[in-house]
């Protein structure tokens, strides 16, 4: 399959970036507000549809879903009773934005009431008080969908070689980020919490089971280019030191994970037998040391219309 992995260079649409970050706040907390709460926040996040992020449908009102369109650049909404309203994605505020959202759930049929502050973001301000003027720069945000659904579709496969407990690759509004996450089966030390803008209790009922996670930001946070990221909880005695591919993939001191460029994945050879490296060999080094019975949870990487043999022997 021929998959575009476009180049990103996260400094020069980083405004932008910042602004569709908070836009997809917005609406995550309109989710967050009604969807009942699902272990590890997974009834908070969006996915990736070939035309940009959506919600999955919300159970509020007639039930509303809400799709970022990255490609022609509006919020759709629809609800169960077939209305359908939208508002264009493009330079504004996100006061503005807020309040084209509420009016847009509210012609739906839905509830506008919703917590107004960002989350995981340093200084967050309400967004009815952010009257910044935002850019909107439509041919990155069109190539940062397109890196979206190239790695969507290589997490996606990397997910089908697992059989114990995994997430979704999905993506969080807070932290702004594509990720998939493998659990051990056994309960973590509890999470000291701390992180920014974010309740304690929340990153604690996250992390209450061990894992191996991977993902990919588009940049910021003291990361100035779109990277992929692995680590795990807890950390095994070793971890950091464990030797991952591609050679291009390091541990970073500063945030206590294993980082790969992604400009490294897509000026590889085959970016997607890179990328499937990086998340291979950090889930292997999380699982050995750590003592999982990859036995029991491993097997091999799925394939259409091939149902698994129950006896992995066979």
């Amino acid at each position: 399959m021929t998959r575009q992995w476009p180049r990103l260079e996260y400094l020069d649409w980083r405004d932008t970036c910042s602004a569709l970050h908070l836009y997809l706040q917005v609406a995550g907390k309109y989710r967050i507000a009604h969807a009942p709460w699902i272990n590890h926040s997974w009834h908070a996040t969006f996915y990736v549809t070939p035309r940009g992020l959506a919600s999955s449908p919300i159970p509020d009102g007639p039930g509303i879903e809400i799709l970022f369109d990255l490609r022609d650049h509006k919020i759709i909404g629809t609800s169960g009773n077939g209305r359908s309203a939208s508002i264009e994605l493009g330079a504004t505020s996100v006061a503005r934005f807020h309040a084209d959202f509420v009016r847009l759930v509210a012609d739906l049929g839905g509830t506008s009431k919703f917590d107004g502050t960002p989350n995981e973001v340093p200084d967050p301000v309400p967004f009815v008080e952010d009257h910044r003027a935002r850019p909107y720069d439509r041919e990155a945000v069109q190539r940062f969908h397109q890196a979206l659904t190239a790695v969507d579709t290589v997490f996606g496969r990397f997910r089908t070689s697992f059989l114990g407990k995994s997430s979704p690759v999905h993506l969080f509004w807070g932290s702004f980020d594509l990720a998939v996450t493998r659990f051990s089966g056994r309960r973590a030390p509890l999470h000291p919490g701390g992180v920014p803008a974010l309740p304690d209790d929340v990153a604690q009922e996250a992390y209450d089971r061990e894992v191996s996670s991977a993902g990919f930001w588009p940049g910021g946070g003291g990361i100035d280019e779109p990277t992929f990221y692995a680590y795990a909880y807890p950390a095994p005695a070793g971890y950091r030191s464990a030797v991952v591919r591609p050679a291009a993939a390091a541990w970073h001191d500063g945030l206590s994970e294993f980082v790969l460029p992604y400009e490294a994945v897509r000026s590889a050879p085959d970016p997607d037998g890179a990328l499937m490296d990086f998340l291979s060999s950090t889930y292997e080094a999380a699982a050995d040391l750590g003592g999982w019975d990859r036995d029991l949870l491993d097997c091999a990487i799925g394939e259409p219309g091939r149902v698994r043999h129950p006896d992995p022997a066979a």
